[in-house]
């Protein structure tokens, strides 16, 4: 009976999300309080298992969201991202142009949140089209295929964070994972999918036309470069080195602390204030400004995730939490499997690739608390499965038929079958690795 309530509330959750346009927090908050009550929870413990959800939940997050936001924006407010572009278009050319627009998303992606990454690139993505009267779909698809797997994939982005904070996983090793899975994903989804779709016709509006920062006010290639992944490499760093230090105590102590992502991303903010802030002209307080904004951008995408906490607290305090993985481990589902398809049902549903991972999470965290499943793989295979089959009820299928100016029926043949693509590639790999990893 406390699993069909459990559906039940899964439900009313979607339903006030997708049929009563509430949104995702309040809908959270709604939900967690009528599964306490369905649940029998007592009635002083519904708002204290609310409030310790939510709290849990953001602990250890806030930071780290909040700081990739500021890094992200700095990174476009700065021409960095620009600059990025302008490198790898002229070195690999106009016959190559679509594998450059690629890895700029990859790239750019990876500090830059999806809209805010979205609104950047695709106006680039036209000016291409402009110069070299190419298609813009062909052309396009790939950069916004990277900027989707960066999303669903890869920390610091609010999902896979809260996902890898949830599931108890390693920050750093489920980015090297992600990057290992992400490449053939892109290249998949992106330059071999766009192939069948070379004919679709696309007018881009002509108010989308981009309006470029002054080339002699770029920073360097080499400062945008380092400074955009300098949160990659300092992650990467410290994780090989955890692995290759020995059972040294001192050094592990001091790798501990330093590999700490808040730390990490912390560092990265600072060090980007001066290489893009300062060193580019800017005074401390714009760049001061330019964080500022970047956190009123990502508050809403925090109180999201506060309240998938409080939902999953209520869960777990009802003792259903327990009684939901009892009952999957005896399904002939491999739990990477399990936690996909969860995901990727949540997503068709509701159109929030966040609001699908973080739904899962509570669900799925139990039984992988009791089964051997990599938590690093499940991070990936939940995020995976957030992203499929984007359609009418996602703002991504919207904003891509608008700014490319495409009927449904063409969207539906190009977003839609691309974040599929994504979507199926990204549990191929997952599984692939599962495969490694356990040999």
């Amino acid at each position: 009976m406390s699993i069909a309530i459990v559906l039940i509330c899964i439900v009313v959750l979607i339903l006030l999300i997708t049929w009563g346009k509430l949104n995702a927090f309040l809908a959270f908050l709604a939900v967690s309080v009528l599964a306490g009550l369905l649940l029998q929870l007592p009635a002083q413990k519904i708002m204290a298992a609310v409030q310790h959800g939510m709290g849990d939940t953001l602990g250890s997050l806030v930071s780290i969201i909040c700081l990739g936001a500021m890094l992200g924006k700095l990174v476009a407010e700065s021409g960095a991202a620009q600059k990025i572009a302008a490198v790898l278009m002229n070195a690999f050319g106009v016959r190559y142009m679509q594998w450059a627009l690629m890895i700029t998303g990859f790239i750019i992606g990876i500090p830059l949140f999806y809209g805010v990454g979205f609104v950047l690139m695709v106006p680039l993505i036209f000016s291409v089209v402009y110069q070299y009267k190419l298609p813009a779909v062909y052309i396009g698809l790939p950069m916004l295929a990277a900027l989707s797997v960066t999303h669903g994939f890869l920390p610091p982005h609010p999902s896979p964070t809260a996902l890898v904070t949830q599931f108890g996983a390693n920050m750093g090793v489920t980015l090297l994972y992600g990057l290992l899975i992400a490449i053939p994903a892109i290249i998949i989804a992106g330059p071999l999918f766009s192939r069948s779709i070379k004919n679709i016709g696309a007018e881009p509006l002509e108010m989308f036309r981009p309006t470029a920062i002054d080339k002699t006010k770029l920073p360097g290639a080499a400062n945008s470069f380092i400074t955009s992944l300098l949160p990659v490499f300092l992650l990467t760093a410290t994780t090989i080195l955890s692995y290759i230090s020995g059972d040294d105590r001192s050094i592990k102590g001091v790798l501990t602390l330093v590999s700490e992502p808040g730390l990490i991303m912390l560092v990265s903010v600072l060090v980007a204030a001066f290489t893009l802030g300062i060193a580019c002209g800017k005074t401390m307080k714009a760049v001061m400004a330019i964080y500022t904004d970047a956190v009123r951008d990502v508050g809403m995408i925090l109180l999201i995730i506060a309240g998938s906490g409080a939902l999953k607290q209520v869960l777990t305090d009802s003792g259903v939490s327990g009684q939901i993985a009892a009952a999957l481990q005896t399904w002939p589902v491999h739990p990477l499997i399990l936690g996909w398809c969860m995901a990727g049902i949540i997503r068709i549903c509701v159109g929030s690739a966040t609001v699908a991972g973080l739904t899962t999470a509570g669900i799925i965290a139990p039984l992988l608390a009791s089964s051997s499943v990599n938590p690093n793989l499940m991070v990936l295979s939940v995020g995976a499965g957030s992203l499929l089959f984007s359609h009418v009820n996602d703002a991504g299928f919207w904003m891509f038929k608008e700014y490319f100016n495409l009927s449904i029926k063409d969207t539906l043949r190009t977003w839609s079958v691309m974040e599929t693509i994504v979507a199926v590639t990204g549990l191929a790999g997952v599984m692939i690795l599962d495969r490694i990893i356990s040999l």
